[in-house]
């Protein structure tokens, strides 16, 4: 038997030598032509309402869903932005039959996911609980309470992410682009804390009463259904949602400039620089350059091989990720590559980012970049396919968009098909380097002037608007020195300042509903006690005693050494402006910036370590208004005076690392109080 499978190994062994001899295994196979793809088509019904049903069965899982879609035109939400979330956010809040925490309760209960928006809904649970997951998603898409209690939940938070926002650079390059390629189109549209504020219970009725209609709109059911249960189920929970016509609109498309501008905004607390080129296209998905320009937008910057990837990070180092994209929209895309840089290499990565754009144009893909992006693009639409619910959008594009019913089944087709030729000639189209905006967020002073080569240079605020220069304009006897003793004169004076040796202030703050108490101890030269309290529980304390420090957390603590002591000893300080003046500290006095209305002199302090960071002072009151630091931002108001000297007693205050900006209240203020020595222990 074991001479058998020799001689059988043997002989397999021959057949697949002799087999292979013919092949050259130094060239690539030639791949057989693209299959075409046999999609499944969903069943379809129309409702007497006008609501169109897609439903796809797929019965391997006990589960289903239903997804709702109401189109309409974008809708300019003017001195109100921000309502069609705030109508998406409240209708989830609570019906009239039920408050949102009896809702919640009954979705758990289930285990279903149910929700709604200003744009449609969304339900699935297992296929036991079909009727009970439907009568709570009819219930929110029927019966909103919209409770007045609630807006004004959703507002506030709302508002913390407008001022969380305020410190993040890449939000503000994204409110600039934004304001810059779509200008008035609703695409560009912005919220702010005053149209939010402007956001009442009856504007979101009447959103409401006009958007919120079957007669366009879309049901997708996926899942352990048949068409003809899909038909009595749709009867029974959406025939009796009565028919009504929703209002269109029509904007004028937005147009890319004459040729290429500069928009910067100025963070001189920023260490990157967050850089954005973009510029509005007319491409949508019924293109007959779609496919083609998924192709192009690939190579260009489409993932770790693209060649703004391989540019900028591989080859010059100068960030982590590059990338560049090519959108599509019925109504306007636009082009965007980006990047984050270290700030002193700002001026060179715009360059690259502007050659690969150029060279992209001027010069032919090759063959295996062609290749790759195929391979890429064709291994993504086939993963898409495992899914189900891809049939019925599939089918829903179909049909929102006008497209052709076989586009899907020769997807595969249509992308082998695109050639080097294909490529440069919607490269051509639609990649303009000449007619670009280039938004650049980070510490100006820096690159300013090395950036003026690629177009006229503006100035835009965190908003997208154009600044306008300040009509106060900086006396010449003015100086950073003379605005910090300003504003040691503004709060109490030097010898007031300098009497007072040590501060016992306890602050107050709440994020996502719990409550943090920081008691703060000082005591001068360079004696801290911090300690945090989160709803009555201490979770943190820290120590400084000189060049010492020590902090605590969870039953642990770590001795601090080094840079890791630098930030407390700043922290340590009564009066950090006292200091500003010693030999070590480095002043500049950079120009005028409204900060909340207010005029005040923008002052770069330079600390000794290398740590930097922007102070504004009132250019009227001589008060400190504002600091911007790597670390974060601290709004400063209400100041009181307590001995003679002024406090602020309110910060509004951001950090990266923190979700949402903190409010802090100082509920209690002492100075020169006796201090027990062993508070501030280190060993």
């Amino acid at each position: 038997m074991k001479k058998t499978l020799l001689y059988i190994c043997a002989g397999l062994l021959t057949f697949s030598t002799a087999f292979g001899q013919g092949l050259d295994r130094s060239v690539r196979p030639e791949s057989g032509p693209a299959p075409e793809i046999q999609i499944g088509q969903p069943a379809t019904f129309t409702l007497a309402n006008g609501l169109k049903v897609f439903v796809v069965e797929n019965d391997k899982l006990p589960r289903v869903s239903f997804s709702l879609t109401i189109p309409r035109d974008p809708v300019l939400e003017k001195d109100k932005a921000g309502l069609s979330s705030m109508v998406s956010q409240l209708m989830n809040r609570g019906t009239t039959t039920r408050t949102k925490e009896q809702l919640d309760e009954e979705k758990d209960f289930i285990g279903a996911s149910v929700s709604a928006s200003s744009s449609g809904g969304y339900g699935s649970s297992l296929k036991k609980h079909q009727d009970k997951m439907l009568e709570l998603m009819t219930d929110l898409l029927y019966n909103p309470a919209f409770p007045e209690e609630e807006l004004d939940k959703i507002k506030k938070q709302a508002l913390s992410g407008i001022a969380l926002q305020k410190n993040d650079p890449n939000a503000i390059a994204s409110n600039i682009v934004r304001r810059l390629v779509y200008g008035d189109h609703p695409y560009g549209e912005l919220d702010s804390e005053e149209t939010l504020n402007n956001i009442t219970v009856e504007d979101i009725k009447n959103y409401y009463k006009t958007y919120f209609k079957p007669s366009n709109a879309y049901l997708v059911i996926v899942g352990d259904i048949t068409k003809k249960e899909a038909e009595q189920v749709a009867k029974k929970h959406f025939s009796k949602w009565p028919k009504g016509t929703i209002p269109t609109f029509e904007y004028e498309k937005p147009k890319a400039p004459a040729k290429t501008m500069v928009a910067l905004h100025d963070r001189p607390s920023s260490v990157q620089s967050v850089i954005n080129v973009s510029y509005p296209i007319e491409l949508s998905l019924n293109s007959p350059d779609y496919i083609k320009t998924r192709v192009l937008s690939y190579i260009l910057g489409g993932g770790s091989s693209s060649r703004m990837f391989m540019n900028l990070r591989e080859d010059k180092g100068y960030t982590y990720g590059a990338y560049a994209s090519i959108g599509s929209d019925r109504l306007v895309a636009a082009v965007n590559a980006s990047a984050s840089v270290r700030t002193e290499v700002t001026d060179s990565a715009v360059y690259e980012i502007m050659y690969e754009l150029r060279r992209i144009v001027d010069e032919k893909v090759t063959q295996e970049e062609l290749d790759a992006a195929k391979a890429y693009l064709s291994g993504s639409f086939g993963r898409s396919l495992e899914s189900p619910s891809t049939i019925a959008g599939f089918a829903l594009n179909v049909e929102r968009y006008n497209l052709p019913k076989d586009f899907y089944a020769n997807y595969l087709k249509s992308l082998d098909a695109v050639t080097i030729e294909d490529v440069q000639q919607v490269a051509k189209k639609y990649i303009r380097p000449d007619n670009a905006y280039i938004v650049i967020v980070g510490n100006t002073g820096e690159f300013k002037d090395k950036v003026a080569r690629f177009g006229e240079v503006k100035m835009y605020d965190i908003y997208g608007n154009e600044e306008v220069p300040s009509d106060s304009k900086i006396d010449a006897s003015v100086t950073a020195e003379s605005v910090i003793n300003k504003y040691i004169d503004a709060i109490g004076g030097r010898a007031k300042l300098e009497a007072i040796k040590s501060v016992e202030m306890i602050t107050s703050a709440e994020i996502q509903g719990m409550t943090i108490e920081t008691t703060t101890l000082k005591e001068q030269p360079g004696k801290l006690a911090l300690s945090v309290k989160v709803g009555g529980n201490t979770v943190q304390n820290v120590v400084l005693n000189g060049d010492k420090a020590k902090i605590s957390s969870g039953g642990q603590s770590q001795m601090l050494e080094g840079a890791q002591v630098a930030p407390f000893k700043s922290g340590a300080l009564i009066f950090p402006e006292l200091d500003y003046l010693k030999e070590g500290y480095k002043l500049v006095l950079e120009d005028i910036k409204s900060v909340e209305g207010k005029d005040a002199y923008r002052v770069k302090v330079s600390v000794p370590g290398g740590v930097s960071m922007v102070e504004y002072y009132d250019v009227e009151s001589g008060l400190k208004l504002q600091t911007e630091s790597a670390q974060g931002n601290a709004i400063y108001r209400d100041y009181k005076a307590v001995e003679g000297v002024l406090f602020s007693f309110f910060q509004l205050a951001t950090n990266p690392q923190i979700p949402m900006p903190l409010e802090t209240k100082v509920t209690s203020l002492k100075v020169n109080t006796q201090i027990d020595a062993a508070t501030f222990k280190v060993d």
